[in-house]
């Protein structure tokens, strides 16, 4: 007659492997998170740009609705000042 005792020793290892690789996904996430949103500011910057020179060119209603939409202004004369500011 045989008897085994079973010890669980490799719990601990188990468990450590799930915490690092459950912080790693978290990490991962956090970080590609922050890259979107550096990306939408840094495309919004250069859409501005982009709309405040066509602007300065062609002076049409669909390009102040777009700048108004986007930098949050109302006013046609902000708009102008800050189109001014940034084609320097």
């Amino acid at each position: 007659m045989k008897f085994e005792v079973r010890t669980e020793n490799d719990n601990l290892p188990k468990s450590f492997f799930t915490f690092l690789i459950t912080f790693l996904i978290i990490f991962f996430i956090i970080i590609l998170t922050n890259i979107s949103i550096k990306f939408g500011r840094i495309s919004r910057h250069y859409e501005i740009n982009y709309l405040c020179k066509l602007l300065i060119i062609e002076k049409s209603k669909y390009e102040f609705k777009k700048l108004s939409k986007l930098t949050n202004q109302t006013s046609k004369q902000k708009m102008w000042d800050l189109c001014n500011e940034i084609v320097k």
